[in-house]
């Protein structure tokens, strides 16, 4: 059983695989940023917690019961919305005196200590298949034996005589030996605390680090996570931001992209094991936050979708500035370690799971055009006329040098319900022409109103223009029938979901029409224009 304890300036490096974890305060300090930030990373990656209050021998004798009862109430109280709401919370004295005191010093409350720890042990649930993985934080040299790495087995099984990879080095060794607690073994499986000694290794050459079944693990350039903010963290999380993201013993500097499903998908049931590149995303200026966020200032917890609306999943695409080496469906913390440490603030941020990574250096060019991601943008335009039964004339969406034909058939659908499409442009002016079903004309003919429309540009991926809208506002003074109050409609150009005939677009031209109004950004030589009409017409 993996009993963690956190550690300042140590991170979450044991926060893989964590059964009970013990919270450490200072009694005579309460809850400090890296507690509450331990407290955190315990949230994520542990189910049972024990809470100490250590130094109360440095209470006045008559004042102790009354701070410690105080101090235990306060405890209850911030964990009161956690997961360890209830959780034990004990008293202790681990060295009297501090450091420097005489060994003669006698401990206070251990025993009870002890005695709470082993009520609180469980047999957990572990699973010996699957490729080995072992956390390293120690690796010393035995004279006539070998080197040794200590660690915990994150996953997996490993025996004697098993070849192990040390990744981040690309050296392989087999296992000479094995103990477990100053005991040989010849097997240890996932959850336990072992010791694998290997011959002809240099122990300088790992301090921590990851070893484990050899070529079992990718070094990764980017990735694709689900993620979550942690509801502590003030202010919003912004895409293109640059965080400290710790991938198992790992901590690089990277680059996050936020998108999410598109809003009639909001509530789709959560995909945790696999990344799906055969939809497409809405991208997102920052990670969007349900109307409540607990424990958090709402002020400050982000952006908030209309209505109050989040999505039940979210994900974020990293950059790393330095390649990392990881296993998939691994724990992420995206942090911002550069933060006071004596500020009164959360610096973790966000955290997930690793669904897809990508290995390639050259990732922009060769991986992410199959990532596709639109971005709405809007602008105002009008409801010129009615042209006959069947169609009205818009214009002030397009420029007169727009490519109308990239257009044609793409649905269009007003706020009250009708339904219709581009049928093309209109004149040389950049007017178009929707053709609209007659039954839905009767509304239309006496509402031409002022439009907009919401305009996507596509980013990271190789799709186009996804979605476009029209609101419908001023009345028409062109209408045969008499003019009748009535709500604002909005048309509003479906997304396309195109077959395998996509034109091909470098993350370069993708890139840079993010930067511009213009899809005409891209490059012509990249895009078959007939090609895409005719994927439109199927």
């Amino acid at each position: 059983m993996e009993c963690w304890k956190y550690t300042a300036g140590k991170g979450n490096r044991g926060s893989q695989i964590i059964d009970l974890m013990m919270l450490v305060v200072d009694v005579t300090k309460g809850m400090q940023t890296q507690s509450a930030e331990c407290l955190v990373i315990g949230e994520i990656a542990c189910p049972r917690m024990v809470v100490i209050l250590n130094k109360i021998d440095l209470l006045p004798e008559a004042k102790k019961q009354a701070t410690i009862d105080r101090m235990t109430k306060k405890m209850q109280k911030t964990l009161e919305n956690t997961r360890f709401n209830g959780c034990p919370i004990i008293p202790v004295a681990a060295k009297p005196g501090g450091p420097d005191a005489p060994e003669t010093e006698t401990a206070q409350g251990i025993s009870e200590l002890i005695e709470l720890l082993i009520s609180q042990t469980y047999i957990p649930k572990r699973d010996p298949c699957g490729s080995f993985l072992m956390a390293v934080d120690h690796c010393f040299s035995i004279k006539g034996q070998g080197t040794v790495m200590t660690g915990t087995i994150l996953s997996g099984s490993v025996s004697v005589n098993d070849s192990v990879e040390i990744p981040s080095l690309k050296v392989t060794r087999k296992v000479k030996s094995m103990q477990m607690f100053r005991k040989p073994v010849n097997t240890a499986i996932q959850g336990d605390r072992v010791g694998i000694c290997v011959t002809q290794f240099d122990p300088k050459q790992l301090e921590r680090g990851l070893v484990c079944t050899p070529e079992s693990l990718r070094t990764l350039h980017a990735a694709i996570i689900s993620v979550k903010k942690i509801p502590y963290f003030k202010g919003s999380v912004h895409t293109k931001a640059k965080f400290h993201i710790t991938v198992g013993h790992e901590t690089v500097m990277g680059k996050v992209t936020f998108f999410s499903p598109v809003p009639e998908e909001f509530e789709d049931e959560p995909v945790t094991d696999c990344f799906v590149f055969d939809r497409e995303y809405l991208y997102q200026e920052e990670y969007l936050s349900p109307a409540k966020d607990a424990g958090a200032d709402l002020s400050e917890a982000g952006t908030q979708t209309e209505g109050g609306r989040a999505p039940r999943q979210q994900w974020a695409l990293l950059e790393f500035e330095k390649p990392v080496t990881c296993p998939k469906l691994c724990l992420v913390i995206g942090s911002k370690l550069d933060t006071n440490i004596h500020a009164n603030t959360c610096r973790l941020a966000f955290h997930g799971v690793l669904l897809e990574g990508f290995e390639e250096k050259n990732y922009a060019e060769d991986s992410l055009p199959k990532l596709k991601i639109f971005k709405l943008k809007h602008k105002e335009g009008q409801v010129e006329r009615v042209s006959d039964d069947y169609s009205v004339i818009g214009r002030s969406l397009f420029k007169k040098e727009t490519n109308m034909q990239l257009f044609v058939g793409m649905k269009v659908n007003l706020s009250t319900g009708e339904a219709g499409v581009i049928e093309g442009g209109f004149g040389q002016s950049g007017k178009f022409k929707i053709r609209i079903p007659a039954a839905a004309m009767a509304a239309v003919r006496c509402s031409g109103r002022a439009v907009s429309r919401q305009r996507p540009a596509a980013i990271l991926g190789a799709g186009l223009v996804v979605a476009r809208s029209i609101t419908a506002r001023k009345s028409c003074a062109r209408c045969v029938t008499p003019l009748v109050a009535t709500p604002a409609q909005v048309l509003t150009l479906a997304r396309l979901v195109r077959p395998a005939a996509r034109p091909a677009v470098t993350a370069w031209e993708i890139r840079q029409s993010n930067n511009t109004n213009s899809r005409e950004m891209v490059s012509p030589q990249k895009v078959n224009c007939s090609l895409l009409h005719q994927a439109r017409k199927n």
